[in-house]
C-alpha cells in the first residue's frame, strides 16, 4: 500500500504543484500594489493612517486625482468593519507627463497615496479587523491598460500608544509630511483677456524657487493644461500666468482657482479667489499623526497554532482517523518506533502544509484569485484522492498486500518502510482535511498571504505544529502507549475494520466529483475504481501465487495494464464542470430556495433593503455539509427566513470561482465555511461562527431586520 500511496501521491502533488510563480505584494498590470499601515497597532477613538502603495514599471505612470487632458485617477473602494470610516486620499504632489500636444498629471515609480481610517471609540482592545481595499488604476505608457488588485491589512485594536511600522512607518510620515496642504498662502486670480493670472503671496515663498512653480489644477477643466504657464517673481510672492480652460466660458465663471502650487520640491494647496493678493502668514504646524498596523508576527502564529490544535476537532477530519488509529498499532509494545512514527506523521503534516502554502502565496502574488482548499477545486485532484483512499481500503481489506504484515509492525520489521506510511499519513491528512477552516485559522492565514514569504512560512508552519501535536504527543506519551496490547491475531481484525473508514472517504470524494463533474465526471470515476479493483485482486492473486512457488508474471502484468487503466481513465479524462448544484437552485419542498451568490445580486439586493444570508460553502467542505444538513434544514430556520424576508444566498465554491475567492479575501478569509448576514439597512455584515444551530441562524435574521423595523417607527 506504501509503495501505491508514494506513486499516486507523486501524481497527486505534480497537479497540486503546477502553479503560476509570484511574490507578494498584489501585482497588477505594469504596477504591484500593497496596502501598509504606519504604525502597529491602533487605539480606538483615534486615526489610523494607512497607505496604498504602487511600485509602477519604469516608463509607465499612473494618474493623480486631476488626470490632466487624458487619463483616470486611482480609485479605491473600501471594505471596513461596522463604524470605521475611511477618509479622503492625501495625493503627493504631481509631476508632468506630456504626451505629444497633451499634458497630463501623475505619478512614475513608487507612490504613496495615504488614507486616514477612522476608529470607533467602542472597538474591543485585543481584537483585529481587516481593511480590504479594491484599487482601480489606470497604467500608462505607449499605450494604457485599466487594471485592478485587491489588497488587505489586519489592524489590531491595542490601548497604548502604538509604535512606527519599521518598514513603512517613516515612508508614510515623510509622504504625510511633504504632500501638499493649505500653508497660510493668500491667493488671488483675475481673468485678463485670454489669460488668467494667479498671484500668491506669502512666508513660505521666501526664498523659494519660483523659476521652477507650476500650478496642478483639481478641476480638469480650469486651464488649458498643454499651455506654457510663466512666472513673474515679486517681493513677496510670485505671480502665474495661464491659460483658461472651458471653465472660464461657462456661466457662471469659477468663484476659485483651486489646486496644488508646486515649487522645487515643496508644494501647498491653494483656493485663489478674484482680485489681488495681499501678504500673508504661515504656520505649517506639525503633520498629524495616527496609529495603523498589522497583526504583528506573534500574535498570527499563536491564532495559527490555535487554529490547527482545533483542526482536529472539525468534522472534515473525522474521515481520516482511521489513518492516524492504523498507524497507532503498530507503535504497541515499541515506544523508541512509536516516538519515530509521530515524528514521521509531523514531517508530513508540515512538509504538506508548507506546500499547499507555498503553491497559495505564489498565485496570490501572481494575482490569481485561489483560496485555502484549492487542491480540491480541482476534479482531477479529488479523483486521485479518492482511489488512493479505495487503493489503501483494499489493502486493510486484504485484498492485497503492501509492504510489511501489520504483524510485523511492531516486531522488528524494517523501519523505513514505517516511516514512509506515517509521513504519507501525515500528508493526505493535510491534503483532505486542510480546507476545513477552525477558528484562529482564517485571521492568520489571511494575514500570511499579506506578508513577506519568510513571515507566511512560520504562520504556516504554526498551523501545521498544531495540527499534528496531538498525534506527536501521544506518541512521545510512554503511558499511553504501553497500554496497548501486544502485536497479535487481533491486529488483523482491526486492519480490516479500519478499511471501512476508508471506503467511506473515498465514497465522500466520489460524491465531491459528482458536485463538480457531475454524472459523466462520475462515471469516469466509477470505471477508474473498478478498474483499480480489478487491478488489485489481480497483483493479490499474483502475490499468493507467487508464495506457493507458482509462476505469476503474467497475472502482475495484467494488474499492471488493468491499473494503467484506472490511472489513464482519471489523469487523460474530460471533467466538464457539472451545471449548478443544488445549493443554488430552489431545494425539495419543506427545504430552502436559494439564489446563487453574484456581488452584482448581492448589491441589487442590498439597494433593495433586503437582508441577505450569504453562504461561502463547497461540497469538499464536510463543516459546511454539516451546517447545511443540520442548521440550514431546520424547520425552525426556514420559518425564520420566512418570518424576516430574508434572502438566501449560495456561494458555491466547489469549482474554483474568482469572485467567490475575492468575495473571501474582501472578508480577510481564504476558506470556508463563511456565514455572512447583511441587515436590512446599510453597513458591514455579521460573521457567524463556522458550527453553527438553528437557534444561532434565527437570531441573527431578527437581528438583520431590526433596524430596518426601528427606522419604520
Amino acid at each position: 500500500m506504501k509503495r501505491l500511496c508514494i506513486a499516486l501521491l507523486a501524481l497527486t502533488f505534480s497537479i497540486i504543484g503546477a502553479g503560476p510563480a509570484g511574490a507578494s505584494p498584489t501585482p497588477a498590470a505594469h504596477l504591484t500594489a500593497e496596502l501598509v499601515a504606519r504604525t502597529d497597532g491602533a487605539a480606538p477613538g483615534t486615526v489610523v493612517w494607512v497607505a496604498l502603495v504602487q511600485h509602477i514599471d519604469k516608463g509607465w505612470h499612473t494618474y493623480w486625482r486631476n488626470p490632466g487632458d487624458a487619463g483616470e485617477a486611482t480609485r479605491i473602494i473600501w471594505s471596513l468593519p461596522a463604524g470605521w470610516r475611511a477618509g479622503d486620499i492625501v495625493w503627493p504632489a504631481p509631476r508632468r507627463l506630456p504626451v505629444g500636444p497633451i499634458m497630463n498629471y501623475g505619478y512614475e515609480g513608487q507612490v504613496l497615496l495615504s488614507v486616514p481610517i477612522t476608529i470607533p471609540a467602542g472597538a474591543r482592545i485585543g481584537q483585529s479587523a481587516t481593511i480590504t481595499a479594491l484599487a482601480d488604476f489606470l497604467v500608462c505608457a505607449d499605450v494604457c491598460v485599466p487594471t485592478q488588485a485587491k489588497v488587505a491589512l489586519v489592524v489590531p485594536v491595542v490601548s497604548g500608544q502604538p509604535h512606527a511600522d519599521q518598514r513603512w512607518g517613516a515612508a508614510i510620515g515623510r509622504a504625510l509630511a511633504e504632500a501638499p496642504k493649505p500653508a497660510g498662502l493668500d491667493a488671488r486670480f483675475q481673468a485678463i483677456g485670454k489669460v488668467v493670472k494667479i498671484a500668491v503671496a506669502g512666508a513660505p515663498l521666501a526664498g523659494a524657487d519660483a523659476a521652477r512653480a507650476y500650478f496642478y489644477p483639481y478641476d480638469d477643466k480650469l486651464i488649458d493644461h498643454a499651455a506654457v504657464q510663466t512666472i513673474d517673481r515679486g517681493p513677496r510672492g510670485l505671480t502665474l500666468t495661464v491659460r483658461p480652460g472651458i471653465a472660464f466660458s461657462q456661466t457662471p465663471a469659477p468663484a476659485t482657482v483651486a489646486g496644488v502650487l508646486a515649487l522645487g520640491g515643496r508644494a501647498y494647496e491653494i483656493a485663489a479667489t478674484p482680485g489681488a493678493a495681499p501678504a500673508g502668514s504661515f504656520d505649517l504646524g506639525p503633520p498629524v499623526s495616527g496609529a495603523a498596523s498589522t497583526m504583528s508576527l506573534a500574535l498570527a502564529v499563536v491564532f495559527a497554532l490555535l487554529g490547527g490544535l482545533i483542526l482536529n476537532l472539525m468534522p472534515c477530519v473525522f474521515p481520516i482517523l482511521s489513518m492516524k488509529a492504523a498507524a497507532l498499532v503498530g507503535h504497541a509494545g515499541d515506544q523508541r518506533r512509536g516516538r519515530t512514527q509521530g515524528l514521521a506523521f509531523m514531517a508530513g503534516v508540515l512538509i504538506t502544509f508548507l506546500a499547499l502554502a507555498g503553491v497559495l502565496i505564489a498565485a496570490k502574488g501572481a494575482g490569481a484569485a485561489i483560496g485555502w482548499g484549492f487542491q480540491l477545486q480541482s476534479p482531477v485532484v479529488v479523483a486521485a484522492l479518492a482511489l488512493i483512499m479505495l487503493a489503501a481500503a483494499l489493502n486493510l481489506s486484504g485484498l492485497y498486500e503492501i509492504g510489511a504484515s501489520v504483524q510485523g509492525l511492531g516486531a522488528g520489521a524494517a523501519s523505513r518502510g514505517d516511516l514512509v506510511g506515517s509521513l504519507l499519513t501525515g500528508v493526505l491528512a493535510v491534503v483532505v482535511a486542510a480546507p476545513c477552516t477552525a477558528p484562529f485559522m482564517g485571521p492568520a492565514l489571511g494575514w500570511a498571504l499579506t506578508q513577506s514569504a519568510a513571515s507566511a512560512a512560520a504562520v504556516f508552519l504554526a498551523l501545521g505544529l498544531g495540527f499534528a501535536a496531538p498525534f506527536t504527543v501521544l506518541a512521545f506519551t510512554p503511558g499511553l502507549i504501553g497500554r496497548l496490547p501486544k502485536p497479535g491475531a487481533w491486529m488483523d481484525w482491526l486492519k480490516r475494520a479500519l478499511a471501512f473508514p476508508m471506503y467511506a472517504t473515498a465514497a465522500w470524494l466520489a460524491w465531491v466529483l459528482a458536485q463538480q463533474a457531475g454524472p459523466n465526471g462520475l462515471a469516469l470515476l466509477l470505471a477508474a475504481a473498478v478498474s483499480l479493483g480489478l487491478a488489485a485482486w489481480l497483483f493479490g492473486a499474483a502475490q499468493l501465487r507467487r508464495l506457493n512457488g507458482k509462476h505469476a508474471a503474467p497475472i502482475f502484468v495484467a494488474a499492471a495494464i488493468a491499473f494503467a487503466f484506472s490511472l489513464g481513465a482519471i489523469l487523460l479524462g474530460s471533467y466538464p464542470r457539472a451545471a449548478p448544484s443544488a445549493a443554488s437552485r430552489t431545494r425539495a419542498p419543506g427545504e430552502l430556495a436559494s439564489v446563487p451568490y453574484s456581488a452584482e445580486r448581492l448589491a441589487a439586493l442590498r439597494a433593495a433593503g433586503k437582508p441577505v444570508l450569504v453562504n461561502f460553502t463547497a461540497a469538499w467542505c464536510v463543516t459546511c455539509q454539516v451546517n447545511e444538513r443540520l442548521a440550514f434544514s431546520s424547520p425552525r430556520v426556514a420559518e425564520a427566513f420566512a418570518r424576516t424576508g430574508a434572502i438566501y444566498m449560495v456561494a458555491d465554491w466547489t469549482n474554483h470561482d474568482g469572485d467567490i475567492a475575492k468575495a473571501l479575501a474582501a472578508e480577510g478569509r481564504i476558506g470556508v465555511p463563511l456565514y455572512l448576514v447583511y441587515g436590512a439597512g446599510a453597513g458591514a455584515p455579521a460573521v457567524l461562527p463556522q458550527i453553527l444551530t438553528p437557534a444561532i441562524i434565527a437570531q441573527a435574521l431578527r437581528a438583520a431586520v431590526r433596524p430596518a423595523a426601528s427606522a419604520g417607527r
